[in-house]
């Protein structure tokens, strides 16, 4: 038996989050055909080339090879722990962060630090000309993080920064209020920079996070991230 899992607007449209095949398909592409049988609603979706798959929370490719007891990831597009020597983290939360603690944790890591750029992400009115009145995130609970904490180690390794933290709020917020907050600590602001930009440019483009948005026409799934 394989566990399928479906996200944001397929969730909606197929009317279930998530389900459990048993007649095992061979290939990921052959398990989408399933699904898109089961529910005609998702089928055209399903089959247009932009849904993204993983298995067992890494992506993959429709010729992936499945076994039993896979759990199968189908996603649209999309808008770790601590380490002994480092304090930076990623975090996945509902409620709110503090940007003053967050800095003040990362700052223990090293006497080396000469500057800390952050960048917060907060929610706003407008969205494509149109007023948005509140937002809903959700993500794909563990590989979220997974990817999360892969951004994190990249960001490190690759720019020569000391240590950086990642925390993203899901859940219901209204407009007005803080999403995402990125902190690196390098000791050049060159570096921390960077890196920063590195950060939340992979978050939004790797990450299994999607955004709805509540307007007065209706509500709206934001598939692209600017």
């Amino acid at each position: 038996m394989i566990k399928v899992k479906l996200f944001a607007m397929l969730r909606d449209k197929a009317g279930v989050s998530e389900m459990i095949l048993a007649d095992d398909p061979a290939t990921a592409g052959d398990l989408i055909g399933i699904v898109g049988d089961r529910f005609p609603d998702i089928k055209d979706m399903l089959s247009c080339g932009k849904i993204l798959v993983s298995v067992n929370q890494e992506f993959a490719k429709e010729d992936a090879l499945l076994k039993d007891g896979d759990e199968v990831g189908l996603m649209p597009p999309f808008s770790g722990g601590q380490e002994q020597e480092r304090q930076g983290i990623v975090r996945i939360q509902e409620g709110p962060f503090s940007l003053d603690a967050e800095i003040a944790r990362i700052k223990n890591t090293s006497r080396a630090i000469g500057g800390i750029v952050t960048f917060l992400g907060t929610t706003r009115d407008v969205s494509r000309g149109g007023r948005v009145e509140k937002l809903e995130f959700e993500h794909y609970a563990g590989m979220a993080e997974k990817k999360l904490a892969g951004i994190r180690e990249r960001a490190i390794n690759d720019n020569g920064v000391i240590d950086v933290t990642i925390i993203h709020r899901v859940g219901t917020m209204p407009v007005g209020e803080n999403i995402v907050l990125i902190v690196v600590a390098a000791e050049h602001r060159d570096e921390a920079f960077k890196a920063c930009r590195f950060c939340i440019d992979e978050l939004k483009r790797i990450t299994p996070i999607w955004k709805k948005e509540t307007t007065p026409d209706g509500v709206v799934w934001v598939e692209e991230h600017p």
